[in-house]
């Protein structure tokens, strides 16, 4: 990459994390209406806290992983008077945040969408004599897609993929918006993704191949009991589904096209989180022909014993 284009992603980036604490302040003030003009950017050593507020900084930034985008850190700190319910207001508080930004997906002024996911507070609680406030540090990871241009020419489609992404779509209906490989910038929701997590393949005779894949669903809802009850009704019906057919073309299929992939060894965990690591685990396995072994000119070779 050259220094031209690490130049743009760094201001590209950066304009993402101004937008996002934007959204962010936004977000904290509509579940906190005391804090209405009072979500702070990272004080300055020394800089006095005078009201009950909240106070959002920019934490490391971490690996991230390839199909849920930019990662960075932050940390909200609410903060109580000692006077008007001290710890007990900042935990009321803690809650509502929590509830509020875990596994919540947040747009921008710009139409950028990201998730936060709580990954819980990092040190005890903090309390200023001097000033007579209490605070504690929540941390979120949060979570932007990256916007990658496709290039269509180039682009590998895999087929057994688009078969299962097809088919979600047809069982859940237009309201939903299934993905696959990576959420995409302003992924929607509801939503699911599909992305392979690995894939082998064995050999299952002379001629032919056997590809497994292990794919993860994603199941993204604006609401937790709807999130659980769409994760069981895939599960259930990937486990009655023996077979889903696929079309390598994309086109008409007829029999000769169509060929078709088993779904195997479904299950589900309802306590993963939806975004990050996803509920649904399943097996793709499709036979195909190994390159070069079309029917032969020559089907069958006899012989007799008589010849020596």
């Amino acid at each position: 990459m050259s220094i031209r284009n690490n130049a743009d992603s760094t201001a590209k980036m950066g304009r993402v994390s101004t937008l996002m604490k934007q959204t962010l302040k936004q977000k904290l003030a509509e579940l906190i209406p005391a804090w209405q003009g009072q979500v702070h950017d990272a004080l300055a050593p020394g800089e006095p806290i005078n009201e009950p507020c909240a106070v959002i900084a920019f934490a490391e930034e971490v690996p991230k992983f390839s199909w849920a985008g930019y990662r960075r850190i932050i940390r909200i700190a609410p903060y109580a008077r000692l006077t008007e319910g001290g710890a007990e207001q900042v935990e009321i508080w803690s809650s509502k945040l929590v509830e509020g930004l875990h596994q919540v997906r947040l747009q921008d002024t710009e139409g950028n969408a990201f998730t936060c996911i709580y990954l819980g507070s990092s040190d005890c609680d903090r309390i200023d004599s001097g000033a007579g406030f209490i605070t504690r540090s929540l941390r979120f990871g949060v979570y932007i897609p990256e916007v990658i241009e496709h290039d269509l020419a180039i682009e590998t489609q895999d087929y057994s993929m688009l078969a299962l992404q097809n088919w979600t779509q047809t069982e859940l209906d237009s309201s939903w918006s299934v993905y696959r490989d990576a959420w995409p910038g302003g992924y929607e929701s509801p939503s699911v993704l599909w992305r392979l997590a690995s894939c082998d393949i064995a050999e299952a005779g002379a001629s032919t191949l056997e590809i497994h894949k292990k794919l993860v669903g994603h199941v993204m809802t604006r609401s937790p009991v709807a999130t659980r009850n769409t994760v069981i009704r895939l599960v259930e019906q990937l486990g009655v589904q023996a077979r889903i057919a696929i079309t390598d073309a994309g086109g008409e299929e007829t029999n000769e096209s169509r060929r078709y992939v088993t779904v195997d060894d479904v299950s589900a965990d309802l306590q993963a989180d939806a975004y990050l690591n996803g509920q649904i685990r399943l097996t793709l396995q499709e036979r195909i022909r190994r390159p070069g072994t079309d029917v032969p000119f020559i089907r069958q070779v006899h012989h007799s014993r008589g010849i020596e």
